[in-house]
């Protein structure tokens, strides 16, 4: 309570003081700060002056997010980044207060092209002192953004200005060098994409170009605020401070290549999996890959601090799953000291607790997929742990989850969700009667010469062995894991 009482105060008058003395002092002749709070999708953004996407690059669309438009002013691209506390939906009825720039968190995303010189304004509203660091940039040392070394910290209600040339194309991430644990476990960082001024031998052409960052927070159930102290055991895990179901769908157009980059900023490494397709790492931190030295994947690690640029051509059409193959990071809000009650007998115990505990259920006893139809009550601001729907009903999901969505009939530069996708006749799982089933061989009976040992000691088996198996007897070992033989 009094942490939540600390912020309240620190957004409701700290940042309001700074707000002002910002608006009146700093702002005047720079970029307008662009705000934006919405969560949709945004469709690319063409820089004033260019004729059609992918001139001179085709714009990145920024997962649930957005690019921060530019002023060009004597050749050089001006941006204005404001460091400010927001309010981020993180999926319907689940909003998070954060620190985050320009109305978000993440922030927007910054989209330049190799060789630019950029001018990037950054107004602090936030209740303390910050900075920011361009992760990944080559740049001159006193722009790094790390406070008390090449800077001092931005005061609230104040202006530092950052410039340097872009020098190399990538992927690339942005955050504070100021009190950091605090800053970036309340949601302050963003994406920068820096495109190749032509044709680069590394780089190939793509038809889709998107980006999200891989982000976690720490929300206690009926909270509004994260616990900043948290170290690794966060409940929220998200794409772009979204949650599914909230995380819109990726679409393609069948037969398109796309390009995906990814960036966490989280405190645990992240295996992003992609079903129905295989794709190359053709990125990382430090920038394209060599054609020669990429294999095929369909999931890739990516560590913390990391950034990993995958491509693949959409040539599987349907609705596929994209997610992070760690299960609890598909899930929301979880208690992780819930007991397992798996295969526990409750009959007879039920209606004696619920003399005690009226509102007790039962639950966990044959695994807990029951919780993705469960309606139960929840804190207020608490979002499900296991939610969402598909077309056959709950998806059983949460978290860093959502669907990479290929349709023959997708038009070109279409960004738009197409719905569910229809199966052709003949091509779903489908259950079958016992009649159409091929029958199983009973339990212990020989197996072919083909399985291993398994087959060799069937060659020999006695047919008139029982064909129960042996009781199963599992023992814990004694001394803890030092007792497991090595």
């Amino acid at each position: 309570m009094e942490r939540r009482r600390f912020f309240a105060q620190a957004l409701a008058g700290t940042a309001a003081v700074a707000s002002a003395a910002v608006a009146r002092h700093a702002l005047a002749g720079l970029p307008e700060p662009v705000i934006r709070t919405g969560t949709d999708t945004a469709g690319p953004w063409i820089p004033p002056g260019v004729t059609g996407a992918g001139r001179p690059y085709r714009p990145v669309v920024t997962l649930n997010g957005w690019t921060l438009p530019f002023r060009l002013k004597d050749g050089v691209k001006e941006f204005h980044l404001v460091a400010e506390p927001v309010v981020r939906e993180f999926a319907p009825g689940f909003t998070v207060n954060l620190w985050g720039y320009n109305g978000a968190s993440p922030g927007p995303t910054i989209e330049v092209v190799e060789g630019d010189r950029v001018r990037i304004y950054v107004t602090n509203r936030l209740p303390e002192h910050t900075t920011i660091h361009w992760h990944g940039q080559r740049l001159p040392n006193g722009m790094d953004g790390v406070g008390g070394l090449n800077q001092p910290q931005i005061p609230p209600g104040k202006t530092y200005v950052y410039e340097f040339v872009a020098r190399r194309p990538g992927t690339f991430m942005y955050h504070p060098h100021a009190d950091e644990m605090v800053q970036m476990a309340m949601g302050m960082m963003g994406f920068w994409v820096t495109h190749p001024k032509g044709r680069h031998p590394w780089i190939a052409e793509v038809d889709r170009d998107y980006c999200f960052l891989l982000n976690a927070f720490d929300v206690t159930p009926g909270a509004r605020t994260p616990n900043v102290n948290t170290m690794l055991d966060f409940n929220i895990w998200a794409w772009n401070s979204r949650v599914f179901p909230g995380i819109d769908p990726l679409v393609a157009r069948l037969g398109e290549r796309v390009r995906v980059r990814i960036g966490n900023l989280t405190m645990t490494n992240h295996p992003i999996h992609i079903h129905g397709i295989e794709f190359e790492v053709t990125g990382t931190d430090g920038g394209p890959t060599r054609p020669e030295s990429r294999w095929m994947e369909v999931t890739a690690d990516i560590a913390v601090g990391q950034m990993r640029q995958i491509e693949f051509v959409a040539d599987e059409e349907g609705d596929w799953a994209m997610h992070c193959h760690k299960s609890h990071h598909t899930m929301g809000a979880m208690g992780h000291g819930v007991p397992t009650m798996i295969g526990v007998d409750h009959r007879g115990l039920v209606q004696r607790i619920q003399r005690v505990v009226p509102d007790y259920m039962v639950m966990g006893e044959r695994g807990m997929a029951d919780m993705g139809e469960m309606e139960m009550p929840l804190p207020d601001n608490t979002f499900p742990m296991m939610t969402g729907t598909g077309p056959y009903g709950p998806v059983e999901m949460g978290g860093m989850f959502t669907t990479l969505k290929v349709r023959r009939d997708q038009a070109p530069g279409d960004y738009r969700d197409p719905g569910w996708y229809r199966q052709p006749p003949g091509t779903q799982a489908r259950p079958v009667e016992m009649t159409e089933a091929p029958a199983l061989a009973p339990a212990g009976a020989p197996q072919g010469a083909g399985h291993g040992h398994h087959g060799h000691h069937g060659h020999h088996a006695n047919p008139a062995a029982p064909t129960t198996p042996a009781p199963f007897d599992a023992r814990k070992p004694t001394g803890g894991h030092h007792g497991h033989p090595h």
